[in-house]
């Protein structure tokens, strides 16, 4: 098993801070995001590394201990794991930028194993011939649990919850028991299929259809109606997003019927990424009044006569 130098894959030194890294982890990840590289293999398997690389750096405990591991990887190799642990600990809690959990990798990629490397899984992640004894490590050195057969759940979301940062309570009902309610943060990012796990369950997620929205991608799209003498003279309209904000937009002089006015980063968030987001594009639709007063009905008329000049 080859050491895994997480800070060339990064591109940033050693002495990096942590504002440094969570920078090269942003600026790396939107490039080879699967999103902006569709059916591009190799930047899914670079997106992966780079998960995996600021999985371990991003939180401080975890890079104080793959640094130690740097340092005794030569003693490593020679002798083994030790007893009673020492630098290779178990994963830390994160804190910051968030990186994709194994969950949503298998939902990008597909089933087939660990997204990360053996070398992560092996210290970090909890799993190969780490040490015994830490928090969620293997029984024995170099093997593996029998996995216990997954229960899978369908759970219906609005598309609001795309955006993350909320507990959703789910009641499953197992075959073999009784009914009981869950609880799952919902991860910014999430679309139709994305895995979550609860407890020892797995829900599937199924996004409900919005009366308002329609998304292709990380962009909505929404109809703004507008009277026609602001499509005329043009003005100003108010724009409501996904998540309820109220938004003024302008609009030129001269609007057509079915233009669109782009409303940048107001989309939906990308996976482990929250603050990387699509557009909102508000489609516009020219309101004709049903009913006129005989005032208005005079002015519409005057407006014919000079159009027919």
């Amino acid at each position: 098993m080859d050491f895994r130098d997480y800070y060339a894959t990064l591109g940033v030194p050693k002495t990096a801070t942590e504002k440094e890294i969570k920078q090269a982890y942003r600026r790396l990840a939107r490039k080879h995001h699967p999103d902006v590289n569709p059916g591009d293999r190799s930047a899914e398997t670079r997106f992966k590394e780079l998960n995996e690389a600021y999985e371990v750096l991003g939180t401080p405990e975890t890079r104080k201990k793959y640094d130690e591991l740097g340092a005794n990887w030569r003693q490593y190799e020679q002798t083994g794991p030790q007893p009673g642990g020492g630098p290779w600990g178990p994963q830390a809690g994160q804190s910051g930028y968030r990186t994709m959990t194994p969950e949503e990798m298998e939902s990008m990629f597909g089933a087939g194993g660990s997204p990360f490397s053996d070398f992560f899984n092996t210290f970090f992640g909890g799993g190969g011939a780490a040490p015994t004894g830490g928090r969620g490590r293997r029984a024995q050195a170099g093997t593996r649990q029998r996995r216990a057969p997954e229960v899978e759940y369908e759970i219906p979301l609005d598309l609001a919850s795309t955006l993350g940062g909320h507990v959703e309570r789910v009641q499953v009902q197992p075959p073999d028991g009784a009914a009981r309610t869950l609880e799952v943060r919902i991860p910014a990012g999430v679309t139709d299929g994305t895995r979550l796990k609860a407890g020892d369950v797995y829900l599937r997620v199924r996004l409900r259809p919005h009366p308002r929205f329609e998304r292709t991608g990380r962009d909505l799209q929404t109809t703004l109606q507008v009277p026609v003498t602001t499509a005329v003279l043009g003005g100003s309209a108010e724009v409501v997003t996904l998540s309820g904000s109220r938004l003024t937009v302008k609009l030129p002089p001269g609007t057509q019927p079915g233009q669109r006015l782009r409303l940048r980063g107001h989309g939906l968030p990308s996976p482990g990424a929250a603050d990387d987001r699509g557009d909102l594009f508000a489609k516009v639709e020219v309101r004709v009044p049903s009913t006129l007063t005989d005032e208005q009905k005079s002015h519409y008329e005057a407006l014919r006569v000079l159009e027919s000049k």
